[in-house]
């Protein structure tokens, strides 16, 4: 992989019928959509969304009844075998201590659940509430570590929630806290393989930039070398993208957000700054949320995600599968054909003077890059990521070349919502895509 790798950035127009902006929210990917949960904008929120990619739509989902939860901030939500777990987040009042803030949603039934242990498994002990703590799925497991405990201040917990008998185990003896990444929020956290991985965050009052390894196999914590990495940070977010970690934004403090975007490669080691292309610029964020999509995201953790649910939904509705295409050309040829492909082109390639506009059918995004001769266009790059409505047979679907349509998602990450904010507007969505994808 060449760190020098450059990404695009496309802003996502979103329509009325979407959530609000907002930050400090928990967000997941599953089975080709996007779930949103909370988060605050002048208040704290108690709204639940669903966003499609291949239909680019907004849907919003149930979030009343006795099983659900309240208006929460600074939770998490991750997604396994089917199911969505949230865990925190909690307005601290008298109660809070005395409950275990965790919410399950069936995403078949599309609604919140009870959440029972197994007959036979007693539980002794479970975590509080608390708030910008982090959860990574990992083999059959959720972990949870760290977070902001009310009075306490930063935590060190770190505790696993087995998803087969819904029992919760704290992993973390006295003498293995003081050799792990001790009290920590705001922090970011992701799985690979068999290791969860643990970068900065907020020790008490002070920004960290320390990195951190827990291997479940020996349920050891290991120190990473950090020299050429990113800075102090809190209120960033990682994300797992074949052999490496992406790790978006956050910043020094609550107002000093960034757009950096660091890949670190789990099998060099190494850490590198991920170059974006001219004419393409990030937003500056904090506290927002990224989530992953495509095959390259895929997590190896666990369970592959049953694909089922969003090829049924592509059959109804007629929506042709596509693959990813980042391409410098003209696309006069979108009338007939709808996949979509990646080429890998060079900065100092000319592809003369195109115009992008010549097919109605392109959607999303279009990017014409200037390069230092004023009076030419040296790339006209077109990124296109969404699947076009048209008459097609189930048999057109159906021969795709493998049954899996969630692998003709294309490889994006999304980054939702975050600091700062424009207001009551529809939210700030943004897509990155990767040139060596």
């Amino acid at each position: 992989m060449s760190q020098s790798s450059p990404c695009l950035w496309t802003r996502l127009p979103q329509s009325s019928q979407s959530p609000c902006d907002r930050f400090k929210h928990a967000c997941c990917s599953y089975d080709g959509n996007v779930y949103i949960l909370g988060g605050r904008d002048n208040s704290c929120l108690r709204d639940f969304w669903r966003y499609s990619v291949v239909c680019n739509e907004w849907t919003e989902l149930n979030c009343t009844g006795e099983a659900a939860p309240e208006e929460l901030e600074e939770h998490s939500m991750v997604a396994h075998e089917g199911f969505l777990y949230v865990f925190g987040g909690l307005l601290d009042s008298a109660y809070t201590k005395w409950r275990c803030p965790l919410w399950v949603f069936d995403i078949a039934k599309q609604k919140w659940v009870h959440y029972q242990r197994k007959t036979g498994s007693p539980q002794t002990e479970m975590p509080t509430n608390r708030k910008g703590h982090s959860a990574v799925v990992l083999g059959s497991a959720m972990l949870l570590y760290g977070g902001f405990v009310d009075m306490k201040g930063s935590s060190q917990d770190f505790w696993s929630l087995d998803f087969g008998t819904m029992t919760w185990s704290l992993l973390n003896s006295s003498q293995q806290s003081s050799l792990g990444p001790g009290p920590r929020h705001s922090h970011s956290a992701m799985a690979y393989q068999s290791c969860m991985y643990l970068f900065g965050g907020l020790k008490g009052l002070r920004e960290q930039r320390d990195f951190w390894t827990w291997n479940s196999t020996n349920h050891m914590w290991s120190s990473l070398k950090n020299k050429s990495g990113p800075s102090r940070l809190m209120g960033h977010s990682a994300v797992a993208y074949k052999d490496s970690m992406l790790l978006f934004g956050g910043g020094e403090s609550q107002n000093s957000p960034n757009n950096c975007l660091w890949r670190y490669n789990f099998t060099t080691q190494t850490w590198g700054q991920v170059a974006t292309l001219p004419g393409s610029s990030p937003p500056d964020k904090i506290h927002h949320c990224c989530a992953g999509l495509g095959p390259s995201y895929k997590s190896n953790t666990g369970t592959p995600c049953s694909s089922s649910g969003l090829q049924s939904r592509l059959l109804d509705g007629r929506v042709k599968p596509f693959k990813n295409k980042c391409f410098p050309a003209p696309l006069t040829f979108l009338g007939s054909e709808v996949a979509i492909e990646l080429e890998t082109f060079s900065p100092d390639k000319c592809y003369g003077r195109k115009t992008l506009t010549e097919s109605s059918e392109l959607v999303n995004s279009k990017e014409c890059l200037m390069g230092n001769d004023a009076h030419r266009i040296e790339n006209c790059l077109t990124f296109e990521n969404k699947a076009f409505r048209r008459q097609c047979t189930d048999e057109d679907l159906l021969n795709e070349e493998d049954g899996d349509m969630t692998q003709h998602l294309p490889d994006l990450m999304l980054v939702l919502g975050g600091r700062p904010c424009t207001g009551h507007s529809p939210i700030s969505m943004w897509q990155m895509t990767l040139t060596d994808s």
